[in-house]
C-alpha cells in the first residue's frame, strides 16, 4: 500500500528549541528535551496542556477562538466552526494532544514564553532525517541520513494511509478522510529519538515562504500565512 503523508488536521504548533536545557531526562517523557545537532529539541509537538499554561499566564486567546473556528485542509482550506486548539475537532481536547489551529505568530509567542523558539528549516531537516546519537538504538545507525523521519520506512508514522493502525482522536464522521491526530508520544520515536517529525500534524518553521520546505497554501486561521511547514503535509 502506498504511504500518504497528507495533512491530517490544521497546522500545529511544531517543536520548540532552546539554548539551555529545561528538562533533560534519561528516558524521554512528555515535556522532555533531546539534544540533536547541538540544539535542544522538545521531544514531541507542543501539547494542549502547554498552551493552556500559556493562556492562563498571559490571557492568550487565539485567532481561531476569536473568529469562531479554525481551518483544516480537505480539497482546500475549510473553516470548521468551533474548532480551536482547545477543541481541535469540535470537542474538548486531551491535555496530551498536539496543539493545532494556531497561527505562526501564536506558535512563535508560545515558544518564546518558554524561553524557546521555532526551528529553522535546515535545523528541522537535519533533526528529522540525520541520526546523530553516538549510540543509536536498534533500527538506527549513527550518521546515517534516512528517507523518513521514522527511519528507512514511514510506516511507523501516523498518516492517512499505509502507516500504523492507530486511530486518531477525531469523532467519527468529523473528517472527510483520516481519523485525526494522535496524542504526543503515541507513535514510536524516530530519528534522534524525536516523535512525529513525520505526519500527525503540520509543524510551523521559523522560515519565510521561500525555502525548500513544503509551503502551506494557507494557515489555521485563513489563507494568509506566508511561513513554511513540515511534517504532516510533507512527503520526504
Amino acid at each position: 500500500m502506498q504511504i500518504r503523508f497528507d495533512a491530517l488536521i490544521a497546522l500545529g504548533l511544531s517543536f520548540c528549541l532552546s539554548s539551555q536545557a529545561q528538562t533533560l531526562l534519561p528516558s524521554p517523557s512528555i515535556g522532555a528535551q533531546l539534544k540533536v545537532h547541538g540544539l535542544l529539541w522538545d521531544a514531541h509537538e507542543v501539547t494542549v496542556a502547554q498552551v493552556k499554561r500559556f493562556a492562563q499566564s498571559t490571557g492568550f486567546v487565539s485567532r481561531a477562538e476569536k473568529e469562531g473556528g479554525g481551518f483544516i485542509y480537505e480539497s482546500g482550506f475549510v473553516l470548521k466552526k468551533g474548532w480551536t486548539w482547545r477543541a481541535p475537532f469540535g470537542i474538548p481536547a486531551q491535555d496530551n494532544e498536539p496543539a493545532v489551529h494556531l497561527t505562526f505568530d501564536e506558535a512563535q509567542k508560545i515558544c518564546q514564553h518558554e524561553g524557546k523558539r521555532l526551528p529553522r528549516d535546515t535545523e528541522w531537516v537535519n533533526a528529522a532525517f540525520v541520526e546523530q546519537r553516538s549510540q543509536a538504538p536498534d533500527g538506527f545507525v549513527s550518521g546515517k541520513r534516512y528517507r523518513y523521519p521514522n527511519g528507512d520506512s514511514g510506516r511507523q508514522s501516523h498518516c492517512l494511509e499505509g502507516c500504523t493502525s492507530l486511530k486518531g482522536t477525531a469523532p467519527a464522521g468529523s473528517l472527510w478522510r483520516g481519523t485525526g491526530h494522535v496524542p504526543v508520544m503515541t507513535t514510536r520515536p524516530g530519528v534522534n529519538g524525536l516523535y512525529d517529525m513525520g505526519a500527525n500534524v503540520w509543524e510551523w518553521l521559523a522560515d519565510a515562504q521561500d525555502g525548500a520546505a513544503h509551503r502551506s497554501a494557507g494557515g489555521p486561521s485563513g489563507p494568509e500565512q506566508p511561513h513554511a511547514t513540515r511534517s504532516g503535509a510533507f512527503a520526504p
